[in-house]
This record gives C-alpha cells, sequence and structure tokens, in this order.
C-alpha cells in the first residue's frame, strides 16, 4: 500500500517528492517509490458563507449569525455579485480525494503551525476521511531536515490540541466579522463595511496615534549649551534644566559668560557588557525590514517565505527567539559555513567556534519553532530584496552566537553659579559582536560625545554658551514597523491590571498573521501609506469614530482571545469554552453595532433609493448601488453597448424614466434610439418612441 503525503504548497512538496523518490510527475501529485506526494493550495477549504446557511443579503432580522454547527466549502471566488467555488480548488480537492482512497496510510506534511494544521484538518474533514494519519513537523525544507522529520513522524491526534486552537480561531474570526461587518453595515445605510476581530483594534491603534499627532500643539522651550576645554579637547555640555522663557535663559548665559569657568562636580564612569541582539523571530525581522529598508510586513514575510521554500531559511513565522539546545548543537558548523560566504568570510573566520555564546539556547522558550535561522545551504543567486532579508538573518545570527561588546559610559555632571550641565561620553573598549556589520570607532549613540580625562573638582574655562530652541514633540504617526511593535505589546496601555497580564504575553494578531492585517486595512481602504508613515483615510476615520468605544475595538479583550487560543492549544481550555464566549460577544457586538448611528461623507454621486426608500443609491464607475444592506437595488450603467451618465441614472431613478437617448446596440449590432425604465421589479427596460407612421395612422382615425 502507497504513502500518501500532502504539503502546503506545490514547492515544498517537490522537495518532500525529491526526498522520498516519487519523481514521476502526475495530474495533480508525483508519485515513485511507494509515495505519492500530492498538495494543497493554501487553503483549499474554508467555513461556508451565510448564504449556505440561509441567510442571503444584510438583513437586521438574521443577526447574529451563529452557525452550528459550521458547513465546510471548497475556496470561493467572487464572479460578478456572487461567490462560486474556485474550479482549481476543486480539481485538487477531488486528487486528493482519490489518492486517500487507495491508501491506509496518510501524512500530513503541512507547514508546521497553527494555520498549517487548520489547512490540513479542514481537508481532511471536507473529504469525509476517518483513516489515522501521521504528521511530519520539520523546522526548514533542507534534505537533512526532510529526511530526519520522515524518520520521526508522530501521530496526528498528537496535534489535535493544536487543531482545536486553530478551529477555534478560524470561527471566531468568522462569527465576529460577519456580524460585525453585517451590523455596521445595516446601522450606515449604504456601502458594505468591514470589522474584525483583529484588524478592527489595530485601525483603533493606528486612527487614535494620528488623531492624537494632529491634536497636538508644540511647546517652545530652552536650554544652554556650554562648550569647554580640557587637555587641548573641546567639548559641549548640556544644561540640565528646561527654560520656558528665552529672556530666562539669556540672563543665565550672561551670568555664566560673567564666572567665565565652570566646576566638574562629579564623574562617574562604568564599563558595561552589551549583549548580542537574540536571534530574529517574525515580528522583529518584519520591524527592522521596515525601518531600515522600507520593506512592508507583507513584503519581508513573501521573501521569507520564499527563502524558506529555496531552503536558505529555517521556518520563519515563528514567535521565538530562541534555539534549543539540540539546535545549538548544530550552530559551530553553521558558522563556519559563513566562511565562505563573502560578505560575513572575514568575521566567521575570527570567531572561537568553541566558545560561543549560549544566551539564545532556551528550551522553555521555544514553542512550535525555534528563531529564524539560515541553513546550512548558502545561498548562490538571489534577488537585491532576497539577499538583503537573507543577510539580516545570518547578520543576526553571527551577531547572537558572538562576544559581548564591552563599552566604557562615562557621565559627567558640571556647575556654574546655580546653573548644572551634564555630559555622556561612550568608548569602546572591545566591540564584538559589533563587528559583524562593521561598527566604526568613530560612531557614536546618540546623546554622547567625546570626553578627555576629567576629574572630580576640576576647574574649566567657559569658550562659549548659547541657547537652544527647541520643540516638545508628539508621537509620530505610526510606521508598519512601529505598529507591529504596538500589536505585540499593546498590553502597556491596557489600565486594568488584569487585562493587562492577561496579554502580556501576546498581543493582538500572531506574527504569522499580522502582516495580513495590515493589508486588508489597506484593501479596506482605511489606511494609505504616505512614506513610511500609515494614515487613515476618511473612510478609516468614520469607522474608528463609530467603533473607539466598542466592544470590537477592545484590546484588551481581542488580545485575551489570542491568550485563550494559546490555552485550548496547551490543554488548559476547552475549545467549546471559548465558542461560547464567542457567540456571548459576537452578539452583543452585534447589538451595540445596530444601535449606532453612523453619519456617511461620500462626494460620489448618487440619489434616494425608489426601492426601499430609506437607502441612497451612489453611482459607481459600473453600477448604481443602493447602500442599505437590506436592499438589493442595482442598476448596470451600460446598457446595450451604451453608458448611461449620472444625469441619465439620476432621471431613470429619481423620476421613472431616461430622456430619449441615442446609440443603444442590438444583439445584431443595429443602432437604435430608445428611452430607459424600470420595471415593477425594479429592471431596466426600454420605451420606444413612437414612430411617424404609427402617429398619421392614429390622426386618420
Amino acid at each position: 500500500m502507497k504513502t500518501v503525503i500532502i504539503a502546503e504548497k506545490p514547492s515544498v512538496a517537490k522537495s518532500i517528492a525529491a526526498i522520498v523518490g516519487a519523481n514521476t510527475r502526475m495530474d495533480g501529485y508525483m508519485e515513485g517509490n511507494g509515495y505519492m506526494v500530492t498538495w494543497a493550495f493554501g487553503h483549499l477549504v474554508g467555513l461556508a458563507l451565510p448564504e449556505e446557511y440561509g441567510f442571503k443579503g444584510f438583513n437586521r432580522e438574521h443577526l447574529p449569525i451563529l452557525p452550528n454547527p459550521f458547513i465546510l466549502k471548497p475556496r470561493q471566488i467572487k464572479e460578478g455579485k456572487e461567490y462560486k467555488p474556485d474550479a482549481g480548488a476543486v480539481k485538487q480537492l477531488e486528487v486528493i480525494r482519490r489518492l486517500f482512497a487507495q491508501t491506509d496510510r496518510i501524512v500530513s506534511g503541512v507547514d508546521a503551525g497553527r494555520e498549517g494544521e487548520l489547512i490540513f484538518r479542514y481537508i481532511y474533514h471536507y473529504l469525509g476521511c476517518t483513516k489515522p494519519f501521521d504528521r511530519l513537523w520539520i523546522s526548514s525544507l533542507t534534505d537533512k531536515a526532510i529526511r530526519e522529520g520522515l524518520q520521526n513522524l508522530r501521530p496526528g491526534k498528537d496535534y489535535d490540541k493544536l487543531y482545536a486552537s486553530a478551529k477555534a480561531r478560524s470561527e471566531a474570526d468568522y462569527l465576529i466579522g460577519i456580524n460585525a461587518s453585517q451590523s455596521l453595515s445595516i446601522a450606515a445605510g449604504r456601502g458594505v463595511w468591514s470589522l474584525g476581530r483583529v484588524q478592527t483594534p489595530t485601525l483603533a491603534i493606528i486612527c487614535s496615534r494620528y488623531l492624537e499627532n494632529k491634536a497636538f500643539t508644540p511647546a517652545t522651550y530652552f536650554k544652554l549649551k556650554l562648550q569647554t576645554t580640557k587637555d587641548a579637547t573641546t567639548f559641549a555640555v548640556l544644561s540640565v534644566d528646561k527654560y520656558d522663557e528665552r529672556k530666562s535663559a539669556e540672563e543665565t548665559v550672561a551670568a555664566i559668560m560673567q564666572a567665565a569657568n565652570v566646576r566638574v562636580e562629579n564623574v562617574e564612569r562604568k564599563e558595561q557588557n552589551v549583549q548580542p541582539p537574540l536571534p530574529y523571530d517574525l515580528t522583529t525581522l518584519q520591524k527592522e525590514a521596515n525601518s531600515r529598508y522600507g520593506f512592508t510586513a507583507e513584503r519581508t514575510l513573501s521573501i521569507a517565505q520564499s527563502l524558506y521554500e529555496s531552503k536558505h531559511l529555517t521556518y520563519p513565522r515563528t514567535s521565538s527567539h530562541y534555539i534549543s539546545t539540540d539546535i545549538m548543537e548544530e550552530v559551530p558548523e553553521l558558522i563556519a559555513k559563513f566562511k565562505e560566504y563573502e560578505r560575513f568570510a572575514a568575521y566567521a573566520r575570527s570567531m572561537d567556534l568553541k566558545i560561543l555564546n549560549i544566551r539564545p539556547v532556551d528550551d522553555k522558550k521555544i514553542s512550535d519553532h525555534h528563531a529564524i535561522l539560515p541553513t546550512e545551504n548558502l545561498p548562490g543567486k538571489l534577488s537585491d530584496e532576497e539577499r538583503t532579508i537573507y543577510e539580516m538573518v545570518a547578520g543576526r545570527m553571527l551577531e547572537a552566537f558572538s562576544p559581548v561588546c564591552k563599552k566604557a559610559n562615562t557621565v559627567v555632571k558640571l556647575k556654574c553659579g546655580e546653573t548644572e550641565f551634564t555630559a555622556r561620553g561612550s568608548e569602546t573598549l572591545s566591540p564584538g559582536w559589533q563587528k559583524v556589520f562593521g561598527y566604526k570607532e568613530e560612531e557614536q549613540e546618540e546623546d554622547t560625545t567625546i570626553l578627555p580625562e576629567i576629574k572630580e573638582g576640576e576647574i574649566l574655562p567657559v569658550n562659549a554658551c548659547g541657547i537652544l530652541e527647541k520643540q516638545t514633540k508628539p508621537c509620530p504617526i505610526h510606521t508598519e514597523s512601529t505598529l507591529l511593535a504596538a500589536m505585540e505589546t499593546c498590553a502597556k496601555r491596557v489600565e486594568n491590571e488584569a487585562e493587562r497580564e492577561a496579554i502580556k504575553e501576546c498581543g493582538i494578531g500572531t506574527p504569522a498573521t499580522r502582516a495580513a492585517i495590515i493589508e486588508t486595512l489597506f484593501a479596506r481602504d482605511y489606511i494609505r501609506r504616505e512614506k513610511k508613515s500609515l494614515v487613515p483615510t476618511e473612510k478609516g476615520l468614520t469607522v474608528y469614530g463609530v467603533v473607539k468605544d466598542k466592544m470590537i475595538a477592545d484590546v484588551a479583550m481581542t488580545g485575551g482571545w489570542e491568550l485563550a487560543l494559546s490555552k485550548i492549544e496547551s490543554g488548559e481550555m476547552e475549545a467549546s469554552s471559548f465558542h461560547k464566549g464567542i457567540e456571548v460577544h459576537a452578539a452583543q457586538i452585534t447589538t451595540e453595532l445596530l444601535n449606532t448611528k453612523i453619519i456617511v461623507q461620500d462626494d460620489k454621486a448618487g440619489c434616494a433609493c425608489p426601492r426601499c426608500k430609506t437607502g441612497h443609491v451612489v453611482f459607481y464607475p459600473k453600477v448604481a448601488k443602493c447602500g442599505n444592506g437590506d436592499c438589493n437595488l442595482m442598476v448596470f450603467r451600460e446598457i446595450a453597448k451604451k453608458s448611461l451618465t449620472d444625469k441619465q441614472l439620476s432621471d431613470l431613478l429619481v423620476k421613472g424614466k431616461t430622456s430619449l437617448i441615442s446609440g443603444f446596440q442590438s444583439k445584431a449590432g443595429k443602432s437604435f434610439d430608445a428611452m430607459v425604465t424600470l420595471d415593477n421589479d425594479f429592471k431596466t427596460t426600454f420605451v420606444f418612441p413612437e414612430r411617424k407612421a404609427d402617429k398619421k395612422w392614429k390622426s386618420k382615425k
């Protein structure tokens, strides 16, 4: 009996097939050596849309929609106004169904994580399969990792709790997203509005920071900058106090210049060991790639995933900065590989592989996957973007296992009369890990200077003293980097201590989903990019104004759900209890939003709806559509090869009929003139002008 292995993507299936000897390409799978290796295309199966449960359109009386049980359907794609099964997904599901029927041994080789588990299980259950299966769990796609994974397959039931967590997440997103979105759309009376379990709190983070920034009124203040000299070294010190008035600062400057010298009150010098940064998790990689190179979070994830599939990086969708003890055993050999990689060759040769920094090694701080590392496969040709991300990960690994950077930090306090000054100096004694990316001795940290040797009690001359005019600054508008950090550390803004503790470890979203959440906000036209900044649109601000005080935007509640999902995965909570809580939240959110008054500003042309009498018809480039979720009035702008103008659409909907329009074209290609009207079902129909011959015949009668 042949073994069937199912991977998440064709590229991964190809790597696995090469190892097991399934080298014959078939339609939808690879076969050979007793194996049939097939694949999904991501989420081939998902939760059915409300229409499958009998809830067509947006109707107040249908809400909240709480399916029991949920129905699984092949992936849907939108065609016109309707969703239909994706033909490619249906075809591949039939291939998998047929292969499952031919075997008694199934191996799930989808990505090793929560979403991968969901992809396989939804396919498995949709196909009605009850055969036992094993799980291939690997953190990289190198030949070595695949072989070791196949030698250490685990029973699929060992991952039942992971699936329970994934299923709970999927259903929670459905319940909150469907009910919140439909409720807000109905309350608005026009348009389709999207809300979500994670996207809405994320939008709230962006909007609140933006409004805070725009409402900020800068305040001017003044500081003094004094220049002095010791042993031919001139350096500057800044006043400790700030001055609200320039006059006060000027009077102090005059007194200092008259005194002509400044006394060293205190010198404090400390040596510091600066530990290297830990290896990357996905969120940190995304943050730094955005701040350094302007990569979006989605782009960084896409590149890292590509490097994973090409066997150059380990699994990127990880939340851990640490590696396990057994992985540490491979690190010296891994570092030695970089002696052959030009960018890091010199540094790798200088490392003592017998004495490595073990700070990144902690078995207790690893969940599904360890930190992102390069594999033993050094890359050849890469695109510029791929090389950038690869070298970020590789360089960070070298830093992480390198010696500490040793510095001597000096803080000098000086005094002239009653005015206190301070200066900070920093000297690198041993650069350690900072040499990986070419640390330069002259580079200084912000607010530090090069200080001469100074002793307490010394009297130094005042060479000059000036006034620095400064202004207080608002918190900057979020970039993708700072937004990812805010999503990860949102507990800091939660006032309730119990709620703050609940989300301290997880934030909102997961490393694997945060990039998709940000892209969803772009797709919904809620935010836009201005250089690196994320700026809310008028639509985004309108949504925020409605939901900012509602449960759907509550960071603490959303983060608490992430914590609950992790407890389901660990077995500390039953998925059924979480599901009941989500249903309660969905009902509460629905009630809140349906009772909301929302005024939608729209600069598009339109008119009152003749069908429902309450909605507003908006004129779009291809259709005129009522924004009332309970009304399905839609008039296509193009009729018989002729596109109606806004004026003609308005006449049709307000007066019930257009004026005579020339240039319509029949199916036979003949041109004709007609007026357009609406029938009793509000469908368009033609009214033709009377012909002259008809008029003469009537007059004769």
